[in-house]
């Protein structure tokens, strides 16, 4: 018998990684991410949640204009905070971060906590939906968002109750989380695109079953990852070490060819043909 809500599943992520960015929708992207670890759970009810919270987004927004608020990013930013974090009590979580429940959306929902990069999505999926010019930062080791508005940029923190972010909390923030050496970059002010996000989500599962040695279950991460964005090549490297580390050898062969192949130089190849050097011998 056909799975149908599975069949739905899979046709959100196979359509994520053949649309054009601005065409992806976030939440049902990450919620489809989540129910592949969730087998018989149906997102229809959290996708009613998120229409909630965009419709509710909308009316405070309208409301706060109505009573004398300007029209411009910091009344969008309250509208969205006043729903999001204020009624719905979405917050980060700070005491069990690593907790993979965090960057599982459909838990996130249920449990009204996460990573940053799980909280900043329900920001830009809310904020996205009425038209409202919403990015999440190419910021490392912590998602910071931007709203904009006819000249007016706001940074803010969606983990941490929406704080609204200068350029010294930027700089703090960097170091705290890097290095106390690491300085602001302009590449950290560049806007990650929907599939960057989605990416950003998973790498963060990536690295936690790794860190925990469940090698088998980093590998379908990898795959999954791979359906999001055919056209990232380094994710073929990390398939590769992937496959090679759970006696996948001729899966291991096949990405890591085409990663050889696609890799832009040959610093990039170097690690790649070591391994596929190893598996070979291996098999002799």
């Amino acid at each position: 018998m056909v799975d149908a809500n599975l069949q739905n599943i899979n046709f959100i992520l196979d359509q994520a990684g053949i649309l054009k960015d601005e065409e992806i929708n976030l939440a049902n992207t990450a919620l489809a991410l989540a129910a592949l670890d969730s087998p018989g759970i149906s997102i229809e009810r959290y996708q009613h949640h998120l229409q909630t919270m965009v419709d509710e987004v909308l009316l405070r927004h309208n409301l706060l204009i109505e009573e004398g608020a300007k029209d411009d990013a910091a009344t969008q930013l309250a509208a969205i905070k006043h729903i999001i974090a204020d009624k719905y009590g979405y917050e980060g979580d700070s005491e069990t971060y690593e907790d993979l429940q965090n960057v599982n959306l459909i838990r996130v929902i249920e449990r009204r906590k996460g990573m940053p990069v799980s909280i900043a999505l329900l920001y830009l999926h809310v904020g996205l939906a009425q038209g409202w010019s919403l990015a999440a930062l190419n910021f490392p080791a912590h998602v910071v968002c931007r709203i904009e508005k006819d000249g007016q940029r706001i940074l803010f923190d969606p983990f941490n109750q929406c704080k609204v972010l200068q350029a010294a909390d930027m700089r703090q923030l960097l170091k705290t989380l890097v290095s106390p050496k690491a300085e602001l970059s302009a590449d950290y002010y560049i806007p990650s695109s929907r599939r960057e996000v989605l990416i950003r989500m998973q790498n963060n599962i990536k690295l936690r079953l790794i860190e925990g040695e469940d090698y088998e279950a980093a590998v379908k991460t990898v795959e999954v990852m791979r359906r999001l964005d055919p056209q990232e090549y380094r994710l073929l490297l990390d398939a590769g070490v992937l496959y090679a580390r759970t006696n996948q050898a001729l899966a291991a062969i096949d990405v890591l060819e085409e990663y050889i192949d696609r890799a832009p130089n040959p610093e990039d190849q170097y690690d790649a043909l070591i391994l596929l050097k190893q598996i070979r011998e291996s098999l002799n």
